[in-house]
């Protein structure tokens, strides 16, 4: 059984016992029970207008800040003397899909 949900203004396919990886949540947060857009259980799919009824996705929280890759923006203009170099790594937050009920 595989569900949509919405995490922090983004949506993500979740499946029990699958980690995701969604932008840094608020400090202390240590369970999320969301509620589902759509559920896949099989052949067999169901849309929510906008939420399904009666489906939570409890997920905890397993690492709490990850950083991702580290990203090199470079701005350059040819015989301009125009050379900026900006990096920027952004911090994620580690869920463990508990159970889709």
């Amino acid at each position: 059984m595989k569900a949509v949900v919405k995490i922090a203004g983004k949506q993500y396919v979740a499946s029990e016992k699958e980690t995701l990886t969604v932008d840094l949540l608020p400090e202390g947060t240590k369970e999320l029970e969301l509620d589902a857009l759509m559920v896949i259980d099989g052949d067999k799919t169901t849309v929510g207008t906008p939420l399904v009824k009666g489906v939570k996705v409890v997920a905890k929280v397993v690492e709490g800040r990850s950083l991702g890759d580290k990203i090199r923006v470079i701005r350059y203009k040819a015989k301009k003397r125009v050379h900026t170099e900006i990096g920027h790594r952004q911090k994620y937050t580690k869920l463990e899909v508990v159970s889709i009920k």
